[in-house]
């Protein structure tokens, strides 16, 4: 353990590629932990993590995002720092968006999501997935072989919340110019480098809602950009443009971004495994439990920020007023406690839909029916227009010495590019 004690988990590159020996360590020594490099409580076991996610009365989600930076405003001082928080909310990065926001507004922008994403609007946008995930796969699988991220899985996960969000098709290929990040950028939220809020997607995305809404609300139509601007609160009051717009972008920026990592992850791990490629081709109903697995092994979103409002316990562990937690998604799935052999990939594993990729408690990622339908989609599409996929040896290397290179950030886990070779079926 000593070694993990100085490592800066939130600074240091070496546990980008592999997290999970440092998870482990924390959790053996304790499943909720202090780190001493930015003071923030580490919590890796699976029950403490879901105390934390359920529990909005003891903490707050207004640092969800950034963490232990840039720090909070002023010092968290006193037994209760709820007034605190309220009143320098709005300082802290993101506060606008529905991951930082706390209860009652929380309730209130997150019943305005789910207005948008009702189940009959998911199923009409799963059925256009399917001429998606086939027109682009017909450029894609054309030479053979190609990198999946930027060939694939980031413009096919761009369509599908621009259908979802009714985007205009005449518009579809701007939002593609302005939002295809290379892979390798990396940055962003959560980087491991000095820059933590780099560049977002956000003000674009606030730009063309806010005109979509507007015009919408001046001259309705038969479309889902209508549904999207007349949408009310519970209680029946109209949103301002603003609220509406602030759902939509954080649908598309956040909800792009994390599908990607699990679309790449599964191709990997199919790819890597000949005799599991064989068992879901030959299975299909296998399909689900195999994304619920590669949810589990390899969360997208290693884990998201609390801050404790009152002096509470997790775990049997104290933990004061004003502590930044870290509930770390990625340890918590691979809790021995929880899930038997967890280092092991099983298609079979019975409780896998247990696994917290997808957070728990109010804040449980809205948009998880729609990430697992695009993995569906991708995989079945993947299988039947293919015979064989193989990891692209002459970018990664053999197997049994692979090189992967992965997203530099402590909040997302996945590839930068994966490349790939395949027979057409």
């Amino acid at each position: 353990m000593s070694d993990f004690e100085a490592i800066d988990f939130f600074r240091d590159e070496t546990l980008v590629a592999d997290p999970y020996p440092y998870f482990d360590a924390l959790r053996v020594r304790c499943p909720v932990h202090r780190e001493s490099h930015h003071d923030v409580m580490m919590v890796t076991g699976y029950e403490e993590a879901v105390q934390v996610y359920n529990d909005t009365e003891n903490f707050s989600a207004c640092v969800s995002v950034s963490g232990p930076f840039p720090g909070f405003p002023v010092p968290l001082e006193g037994d209760d720092v709820s007034a605190l928080i309220e009143r320098h909310r709005d300082e802290l990065p993101m506060s606008d968006q529905l991951p930082t926001m706390d209860p009652p507004t929380h309730t209130d922008h997150r019943a305005l999501l789910m207005r948008l994403i009702t189940p009959k609007r998911l199923k009409e946008n799963e059925a256009s997935m399917w001429h998606l995930a086939d027109g682009l796969l017909d450029t894609y699988l054309a030479p053979g072989e190609g990198e999946f991220i930027s060939g694939f899985a980031g413009p096919f996960t761009l369509l599908v919340i621009a259908d979802l969000l009714g985007v205009p098709e005449e518009d579809r290929q701007d939002f593609m110019n302005h939002l295809q990040r290379r892979p390798q950028d990396g940055g962003g939220v959560g980087s491991t480098g000095e820059d933590t809020m780099h560049h977002s997607p956000l003000e674009y995305l606030y730009g063309r809602f806010t005109t979509y809404v507007e015009e919408r609300r001046r001259e309705p139509r038969e479309d889902v950009l209508t549904g999207l601007a007349t949408a009310t609160f519970p209680d029946g009051s109209t949103p301002e443009v603003i609220d509406v717009v602030r759902v939509a972008a954080n649908l598309f920026a956040a909800g792009q971004e994390t599908t990607v990592r699990l679309l790449s992850s599964a191709l990997r791990i199919l790819a890597e495994r000949p005799e599991l490629q064989r068992l879901l081709r030959a299975e299909r109903d296998r399909i689900p439990n195999f994304i619920e697995e590669t949810l589990r092994a390899e969360s997208p979103v290693k884990g998201d920020f609390r801050l404790s409002k009152v002096p509470t316990t997790v775990g049997g562990v104290d933990v004061p007023a004003g502590t930044t937690l870290m509930v770390l998604n990625g340890a918590a799935n691979r809790d021995p406690r929880q899930f038997e052999d967890p280092a092991a990939f099983d298609v079979g594993r019975a409780n896998v839909r247990r696994h917290l990729a997808f957070g728990r408690g109010p804040h449980t990622c809205p948009g998880a029916p729609l990430a697992r339908a695009e993995a569906r989609v991708t995989l079945e599409r993947l299988l039947d227009r293919t015979s064989e996929i193989r990891i692209a040896e002459r970018v990664h290397g053999p197997a049994g010495a692979r090189r992967y290179q992965y997203v530099p950030t402590f909040i997302l886990r996945g590839l930068t590019h994966l490349d790939l070779e395949w027979n057409q079926a």
